[in-house]
Formats: C-alpha cells, sequence, structure tokens
C-alpha cells in the first residue's frame, strides 16, 4: 500500500462517463480538480473502445493527483467499433497495461492509502463481475432468470459482448475474481476502514429502486453481501444504475456516482458531471435515472 503522504486534498469520484456520446465526452473535457491534491476514482463505464477510454483517463491523469480506475461491463465489450478484438480476461489485461503507462491505479495494482482530511483509508479498487445471483421474485435459477428478462424484452447487452474467454462463464470468472479479491482484502490492516470501488454495489439493496428490477442480475453478487462491515468500509463507491444517490445500509455509506447518459442527466437538477466527493463525507445528491438494458422494441445498446 501507498500513502498519500497527507495531502489537503479531496478524494472525489465519478462514474459511467460513456464518452462515446459527444455530451458526455464534453463533460470529460470540462472536468477539473478543486485542489491540486485531489485523487478522482472513476468507477467503470468509461466507454466501449480502447481508445476512448485511453483518451479519457489519459486526460483526467494529467488533471489529478491520482486516477484510480476499474472496470465495468461496457470497457470489457468486444465491441463491433473497437479495433481492439481482445475477448475476456485478455482485452481486460490490455486495459491494466494500458493505466499503467498512464500512470492510473487499477485492481491489479497495491492498493493507495488515502492520508488527506478524512483519512487514512485504505481506497480498494475492485474488479469483481456478477454471477447471476440477483434473481427476480419467484426465479431460483440463472435459467429461469434469463427467461424471464427474456420474457420482459429487458436483457443486459453483455449477453453478446462481454465474454468471460478463457473462463467458461460470466459466472465463473466472477468467482474467480471475488476469491483472490477476498483474499487481498482479508491481509489489510485491522486498524484501516476501507473504501471499496467497484462498478457494481456489494449488496444488493441498491437496485431495489430499479424501474425494471429484472436487470438486477447483471448488477452484483450475494457473494459480497456481508463486504462492508468484514472489510471495515467507510464508504462504497459504485456506478453501474445510473441512479446517482446515497443509501445507508447497516450504517454504511453507499455511493452512486453515474453520470450515465444524455437522456437520463438532461432531466435531473444540478450540473451533469459533478463530482461526488467521498472524503472529507458529502451527502446530499438525489435519485434519477434507470439501469442500462436492452428493450423490447428499441434495439439500442445500452
Amino acid at each position: 500500500m501507498r500513502s498519500t503522504d497527507g495531502g489537503h486534498g479531496n478524494l472525489l469520484a465519478i462514474s459511467d462517463l460513456h464518452i462515446g456520446y459527444s455530451e458526455n465526452r464534453a463533460i470529460v473535457e470540462k472536468m477539473r480538480p478543486e485542489t491540486d491534491d485531489d485523487w478522482l476514482l472513476v468507477a467503470g463505464d468509461v466507454g466501449e473502445v480502447v481508445a476512448d477510454i485511453q483518451w479519457a483517463l489519459e486526460t483526467l491523469s494529467g488533471r489529478f493527483r491520482k486516477v484510480i480506475w476499474v472496470p465495468g461491463n461496457h470497457e470489457l465489450w468486444t465491441h463491433p467499433k473497437d479495433a481492439v478484438e481482445l475477448r475476456g480476461v485478455a482485452r481486460y489485461e490490455h486495459l491494466v497495461a494500458m493505466c499503467r503507462e498512464l500512470g492510473v491505479t487499477t485492481p491489479e495494482d497495491p492498493y493507495p492509502v488515502w492520508d488527506g482530511p478524512g483519512g487514512p483509508a485504505v481506497v480498494a479498487p475492485l474488479f469483481l463481475l456478477y454471477d447471476y445471483s440477483f434473481l427476480p421474485q419467484g426465479c431460483v435459477t440463472k435459467a429461469q432468470g434469463l427467461a424471464y428478462a427474456e420474457g420482459t424484452g429487458v436483457v443486459c447487452t453483455d449477453e453478446h459482448l462481454l465474454h468471460p474467454d478463457p473462463y467458461p462463464s460470466r459466472e465463473a470468472w466472477c468467482r474467480a475474481r471475488v476469491a483472490e479479491t477476498e483474499r487481498r482484502l482479508a491481509e489489510l490492516p485491522d486498524d484501516l476502514p476501507t473504501i471499496p470501488v467497484n462498478h457494481y454495489p456489494l449488496d444488493r439493496h441498491p437496485t431495489d429502486i430499479l424501474r425494471y428490477p429484472e436487470f438486477a442480475m447483471w448488477c452484483g453478487t450475494t457473494a459480497t453481501a456481508d463486504w462492508h462491515h468484514r472489510f471495515r468500509v467507510e464508504a462504497m463507491v459504485y456506478g453501474h444504475l445510473h441512479i446517482p444517490r446515497t443509501t445507508w445500509h447497516e450504517g454504511v455509506r453507499f455511493e452512486e456516482v453515474s453520470v450515465g447518459y444524455p437522456r437520463e442527466w438532461r432531466t435531473r437538477p444540478g450540473t451533469p458531471g459533478t463530482l461526488r466527493r467521498i472524503l472529507p463525507m458529502e451527502v446530499g445528491a438525489g435519485d434519477g435515472g434507470a439501469a442500462p438494458g436492452v428493450g423490447r422494441g428499441r434495439g439500442e445498446l445500452r
């Protein structure tokens, strides 16, 4: 673990930049730190095309003292418009190597320690995926859940573009990531709180207000349901749902920090892309938006 060396900045967060949209790219172009000591947590879904992801992270790493990135599902897509055709683990490793060239911290690097205001706390970037265990009501197997989702017309584009190679399935990749991450977190000092950063929430409760409840299957795993207590979580930072808000679960703060798609953020009050301050603590974001998916009759990639 590496320390901030006692700076006086802010620990800020954002996710779901989706810079394939020109309006969202403009948000990143205007994004600036509040102080020279600010860190920025980027909780996934920067974009789908490697060149776009590189542009955004390079832009941000040139402005913030430290940028910490975790992959979302969109970064892991093998998109037909991307010149990089890598799949699964090979694609993730390619993105990690790119981040290291840019000086951006990834889930494969030592966890840094934030020693600024509100600290000290270990900032733990995580890559966990999902395992279909957030099943729709009345379903007890993945097959039943997928059949139900298909019946409603809400199926995540991951089913077509997020490949788990060389793992036999996305849930097998998830199990491997959970086991390795659990081992690393268990080795952290008992006297330090943690700030986990993951694309998906560690607990299912944030998905309870989804417009399409069946989309929860692509939003995490029950294997991490007790991590907010086991690993002394000060605040859990995530995205993916496109519902930016603060919730409290069993006394622990969960921060959804998405920008989302232009059609979503245009309907919300405030300036789109405003960075959420994680430490020192800031509470007060409103709800809004809906989770991404493929809706029947719309034919859109979400």
